[in-house]
C-alpha cells in the first residue's frame, strides 16, 4: 500500500485529521461511486437484460445511495441486425424512461459513447429533452480529437461528462503525456485511469493516477478509476486509487462485467465507511438477481483472463477460449499468447 493521503475529510467527525483513525475509519465526502453493472455486464450477453433485471438494479443503485448508475451504451444504429443486441447497447430515451420514469431520486443517470461509433450530434438529445445526467465519453489514444467534439457537443447540450482513456497501459508516454494535455483543456468532470486489460499492480497505479492528476489538477479535473479483475487486483487498485486521491470510482454488483469482471460494488461501499451508503440492498440484488446469472454467462476471475491480463492483452482470446467445448489445454494457451 502506498503512502497514506495527509488528510482526508469528514462531514462529521471533529477528529484530528492527520490521525491513523481518521484516515481510515473516517470518509471522504467528495467521493462519487458509480454503477457500471448493465453498461459493463452488457458485454458479457450484447446487452440482453429484460427489464425486471434493469429496474432491479436501478433501484438498488437509489437504496445503497449510489452516485451514479451507467445504463448502457449510446451506440450508432446504422447498419444494426435486428434482434443482435439487447436495448442497452443504444438507450434510446424511450427504453430508459421505460425503467426509471422521470427518475424522482437523486441518483443521477449515465451512459456511455465510444468515440467513432456513436452519432452523438442526432443521438444524444438535448439535456432538457433526457433524463440522462452525465455522457461518459470512452477514447482510446488515436481518437482524442472526436473525443473532445463528443465532450463539447455533450457540455452544450446541458450535460456533465467524463473521459475515459482506453487500454492505458498499452500507450507510449510522450502520447499519453500529449494526451492527457488536450483532454485537461476540455473542462470535463472526470478523467478515467482505465484497466482496460486488468494488467496494472499497485505500482503501476501509483503511477497512472499520479500523472493523471498532474494534469487535471490545475484544470479543475477530477481522477477516477475503472478496474478490472484479471489480477484479482480489481478491489485493491480500486482503493489503492481512492488513497491517493480519485474520487470517481467505478464498481459493479458481484463484479459483473466483461471477462474476468470489475470492482465489486459490495466491497467498495463497505471500505468507503460513508454513511450515506447502504451495502444491505446490494447483497440483496447481487443474490437474488446478480449470482443467478453466472453459471450462464461466466464472468470472474480465471486463468485464461488471468493471463490475458499478466501478458497486457486485450481478453477476446480469453473469452474465445471460454466459449470452445472441449477446452484445449490452458498450458498451450498460455504459449500461444506468450508466443
Amino acid at each position: 500500500m502506498s503512502a497514506q493521503p495527509k488528510e482526508i475529510k469528514s462531514a462529521n467527525s471533529k477528529t484530528d485529521q492527520t490521525s491513523p483513525a481518521s484516515q481510515w475509519i473516517s470518509y471522504r465526502p467528495e467521493i462519487k461511486v458509480l454503477d457500471c453493472t448493465i453498461r459493463d455486464g452488457g458485454l458479457m450477453n450484447d446487452h440482453h437484460f429484460d427489464d425486471a433485471l434493469v429496474k432491479a438494479v436501478y433501484h438498488t443503485c437509489v437504496a445503497a445511495g449510489v452516485d451514479y448508475m451507467e445504463l448502457g451504451y449510446k451506440a450508432s444504429r446504422k447498419g444494426i441486425v435486428a434482434g443482435e443486441h439487447g436495448a442497452w447497447k443504444y438507450c434510446t430515451e424511450e427504453d430508459l424512461r421505460r425503467i426509471v420514469g422521470d427518475n424522482p431520486s437523486s441518483l443521477k443517470l449515465s451512459i456511455m459513447a465510444d468515440a467513432e461509433r456513436c452519432d452523438y450530434k442526432t443521438d444524444i438529445p438535448p439535456k432538457p429533452e433526457s433524463v440522462v445526467d452525465m455522457i461518459r465519453v470512452a477514447t482510446y489514444i488515436n481518437q482524442i480529437p472526436t473525443a473532445l467534439d463528443m465532450v463539447k457537443d455533450a457540455q452544450d447540450k446541458g450535460y456533465e461528462t467524463t473521459l475515459n482513456l482506453m487500454a492505458a497501459s498499452t500507450v507510449l508516454e510522450r502520447d499519453l503525456n500529449e494526451g492527457l494535455e488536450l483532454m485537461a483543456q476540455s473542462n470535463t468532470k472526470a478523467i478515467y485511469v482505465v484497466d482496460s486489460f486488468g494488467s496494472l499492480y499497485g505500482e503501476q497505479i501509483q503511477y497512472f493516477v499520479k500523472k493523471y492528476q498532474h494534469y487535471c489538477r490545475g484544470a479543475g479535473i477530477e481522477v477516477g478509476i475503472h478496474a478490472h479483475n484479471n489480477l484479482q487486483l480489481a478491489f485493491a487498485n480500486t482503493i489503492e486509487a481512492v488513497v491517493l486521491g480519485c474520487n470517481f470510482l467505478d464498481a459493479t454488483l458481484a463484479g459483473f462485467g466483461r471477462g474476468a469482471g470489475n470492482c465489486p460494488m459490495e466491497l467498495l461501499l463497505g471500505f468507503l465507511h460513508n454513511p450515506k451508503y447502504d451495502q444491505r440492498p446490494v447483497l440483496r440484488c447481487v443474490q437474488d438477481h446478480i449470482e443467478p446469472m453466472r453459471s450462464k454467462l461466466l464472468w470472474g476471475f480465471d486463468l485464461p483472463y488471468m493471463i490475458t491480463g499478466q501478458f497486457n492483452q486485450h481478453p477476446r482470446s480469453a473469452i474465445k477460449y471460454n466459449a470452445t467445448e472441449p477446452k484445449e489445454d490452458i498450458v498451450k494457451f498460455f504459449d500461444m499468447l506468450s508466443d
